[in-house]
């Protein structure tokens, strides 16, 4: 697989940007505004970095453990009560991140294993 052309990648770093943006700009709820800047910044640069080397199989194990964790925050950063647009686009965000490292992490295998000569 060529670099820069990894569907999941770009998946990730869309969900990304849209986080760390829409906890900017969406109205603030207990600790929204920080974890949500966070966590999409970390996306977007697991994102790249797996975009630049795909076959790093590590790097899709922490996008996968950034959008869990993405899905999770509202309730750790006390913004889940108020179920409003910050703690939504946490859960929708975390789940698609997470489902997005998950279907990429075989194809990393498999580009990982075919750059190791035998």
């Amino acid at each position: 697989m060529r670099k820069w052309t990894r569907w999941e990648d770009w998946v990730a770093v869309g969900v990304g940007a849209v986080v760390a943006l829409s906890g900017i700009f969406l109205e603030r709820e207990g600790a929204s505004m920080v974890w949500m800047l966070v966590l999409g910044v970390l996306l977007v640069a697991s994102g790249l970095v797996n975009l630049a080397m795909p076959g790093l199989v590590a790097t899709e194990y922490v996008q996968l453990g950034l959008g869990v964790l993405l899905f999770i925050a509202p309730w750790i950063g006390g913004y889940a009560s108020e179920m409003g647009t910050t703690a939504w686009i946490s859960w929708i965000g975390g789940a698609v991140a997470a489902i997005v490292a998950a279907l990429a992490i075989r194809p990393a295998m498999h580009m990982h294993d075919q750059a190791i000569p035998h």
